[in-house]
């Protein structure tokens, strides 16, 4: 059984050849442009790659593309195993990766919230509307 150390450099490798794929074409499935490959976790028994995908658009198109991997998953299995030298090479499995999606609203939070202490950081809420209601008047 590998190490799990042995275990990540493979999956890194699997990562970094999909990816590459997926930018010079040879992956010619449209449902597949525009696509990351976020990770890929290989099992103990190297029987299967999992590999997580995601795209800019978010999970709109999740279906789309998961499809289109797995219609592309014996052509992507075959183009590896010519790249990396494994005794048997893992069957893949594609899943979507929502962290971006959530990493991209927590930015948005963090913006929000940001924004608001610029106004005036040392006001409370009921002071901000206080200044808002004076304002209104000297107009």
């Amino acid at each position: 059984m590998p190490s799990k150390l042995r275990l990540t450099k493979i999956g890194d490798r699997i990562q970094q050849e999909i990816s590459e794929m997926l930018v010079r074409q040879e992956i010619s499935d449209p449902r597949l442009i525009g696509v990351t490959i976020t990770d890929v976790k290989v099992d103990r028994e190297l029987a299967f790659a999992s590999v997580y995908v995601s795209a800019l658009e978010g999970s709109g198109r999740s279906k789309e593309i998961l499809q289109g991997f797995e219609s592309a998953s014996s052509y992507i299995r075959k183009l590896l195993s010519m790249r990396i030298e494994l005794r048997a090479f893992p069957r893949l499995r594609f899943f979507w990766d929502p962290t971006p999606e959530r990493a991209d609203r927590i930015e948005q939070i963090l913006a929000t919230i940001r924004d608001e202490d610029i106004v005036n950081p040392s006001q409370t809420p009921e002071e901000i509307e206080l200044d808002d209601d004076s304002i209104s008047k000297d107009n």
